[in-house]
C-alpha cells in the first residue's frame, strides 16, 4: 500500500511551496499526494474543484513528478476542523502545510491551527517561503532537549535521513547545573550512537541554553539546514501549543527552514511506523 501525503491547499504561493516540498518527498518515498481543499458551501465545490485541478497540474508539471499521484479532494466545512479527520480517513505519514511565518500563522489559520496539530496522528512539516531541493532535505537539525519525549522524534527523523542520505545535526542545551551536565552528556551518548548504528553521519552541537530557540535557528543557518525537527511538549494544551516562544520562535523563524513538528507517541498516535 503506498504511503500518502497530504497537503492543505489555498491556492496560496506557500500551498504551492508545501506540494512541491511533497511531491519531491512523494518521489523519494514512493508515496501519493492528496490535496485538500474546503468550501463553505456545496454549490462551490464544482468550481474549487476545476481550480484544483489545473493548480496541481501546474505544481505537478514544475516538480518534474509526472509519474507521482496526486489525489484532490474538496469538501465543505472547516479546514481546520478537517485535517486531522481526514488524515485519520486515509491513513496518512505526513502532512504539509504551507504558512506565512507568526503574524501569517495566526491570521491564516488562527487558534484552531494549535488544535489541528495536536489531534493528527500525522506529523506537519511547516513549510514558509523557502523551495526544497530535488535532492530532499540533505541536512536537519534536531533540538534535542532534556525531557525524556524529545528522543521519540529521532526514529522519525532516522527514517527520513536515510531515505534522503541526510546529515543529522544535533543540538543540545548546555547546563551549568552539574546534575543537568551528567543528562546532557548522557543525550550526546545517545544521539550519537542511535544515529551511528543506523549508518546516518551526525554531529553534535552544545549552544546556550538560556537563547536555546534562537541558538538551534542560528545554527540551522550555519550548517544550511533544510529542516529543523521539534517536539510538540504540549499536545495536551490544545490552546496553548507552541505557545512558548520556544517553538513559536522555530516554527515561525526568520531564515523560513521548514519545521518538522511531532506529537509525543500515546495510545491514540502510533506515527513511530511513518517511513519505515
Amino acid at each position: 500500500m503506498k504511503k500518502k501525503l497530504i497537503v492543505p491547499y489555498d491556492f496560496t504561493e506557500v500551498a504551492d511551496k508545501a506540494i512541491h516540498h511533497a511531491l519531491v518527498v512523494a518521489k523519494v518515498v514512493g508515496a501519493e499526494v492528496h490535496t485538500l481543499h474546503v468550501v463553505s458551501k456545496k454549490d462551490e465545490i464544482k468550481a474549487a474543484k476545476e481550480k484544483l485541478e489545473a493548480a496541481t497540474n501546474a505544481a505537478r508539471a514544475s516538480s518534474h513528478a509526472s509519474e507521482i499521484d496526486i489525489v484532490n479532494h474538496v469538501r465543505v466545512g472547516n479546514i481546520f476542523d478537517d485535517i486531522a479527520d481526514f488524515a485519520v480517513e486515509i491513513g496518512a505519514e505526513l502532512i504539509f502545510m504551507g504558512t506565512h511565518g507568526a503574524t501569517g500563522w495566526q491570521h491564516i489559520t488562527g487558534s484552531h491551527a494549535l488544535k489541528v496539530v495536536t489531534s493528527s496522528p500525522a506529523p506537519f512539516v511547516i513549510v514558509q517561503n523557502t523551495d526544497i531541493n530535488d535532492s530532499g532535505y540533505d541536512d536537519i537539525v534536531v533540538p534535542l532537549d532534556l525531557h525524556k519525549e524529545t528522543k521519540q522524534k529521532l526514529t522519525l527523523v532516522a527514517n527520513i535521513a536515510k531515505y534522503f542520505d541526510s546529515r543529522v545535526h544535533v543540538i543540545i542545551p548546555d547546563e551549568t547545573d552539574e546534575f543537568l551536565k551528567h543528562t546532557v552528556k548522557a543525550n550526546i551518548v545517545f544521539a550519537n550512537k542511535f544515529f551511528n548504528e543506523r549508518g546516518i553521519e551526525v554531529t553534535t552541537t552544545l549552544a546556550d541554553s538560556s537563547g536555546f530557540d534562537k541558538e538551534v535557528v542560528k545554527h540551522a543557518v550555519k550548517v544550511d539546514a533544510d529542516l529543523i525537527a521539534i517536539m510538540n511538549l504540549q499536545k495536551h494544551q490544545l490552546l496553548g501549543l507552541f505557545g512558548s516562544n520556544h517553538e513559536q520562535y522555530m516554527i515561525t523563524n526568520e531564515a523560513e527552514i521548514p519545521v518538522l513538528i511531532v506529537n509525543p507517541i500515546d495510545a491514540t498516535n502510533t506515527y513511530q511506523t511513518i517511513f519505515t
